[in-house]
């Protein structure tokens, strides 16, 4: 995994952990990759992964069975939605906006730009 510079890594990994659960690569009930384990693969401290866990296990996307490890809860794929749209809506919107104000976009060209990345991306 390659991180961006603009970005907390620990919020970069929460992402990749949250896009397998959406994709379901990791599904409901299942144990995910232990801190080390998850440390190892993405060559960053065990502690930036505890750091990652602990966000997602405040948002109920994944929970720790005591002595055991990790779990995607039964509700993730619901909760992960959840915590993205509000991060989207506070964060990554305004800037969008901002640039659709500068930059003089319509809603029209917005739709149809909306529309061919849906239809190329998923619906092939």
């Amino acid at each position: 995994m390659e991180f961006r510079e603009n970005k907390a890594i620990y919020l970069q990994i929460a992402d990749y952990v949250c896009e397998h659960i959406l994709l379901e690569k990791w599904k409901a009930d299942e144990k995910v990759p232990s801190v080390r384990e998850m440390a190892v693969e993405l060559e960053v401290n065990p502690n930036t992964i505890m750091r990652t866990y602990e966000l997602l296990q405040n948002q109920n996307i994944i929970n720790n069975k005591r002595g055991i490890g990790f779990f995607v809860t039964e509700r993730a794929i619901e909760q992960v939605k959840i915590f993205r749209k509000a991060h989207f809506m506070d964060h990554e919107l305004p800037v969008l906006f901002r640039n659709i104000y500068f930059l003089n976009i319509s809603f029209d060209e917005l739709k149809s730009k909306y529309e061919t990345f849906v239809n190329e991306n998923f619906n092939a």
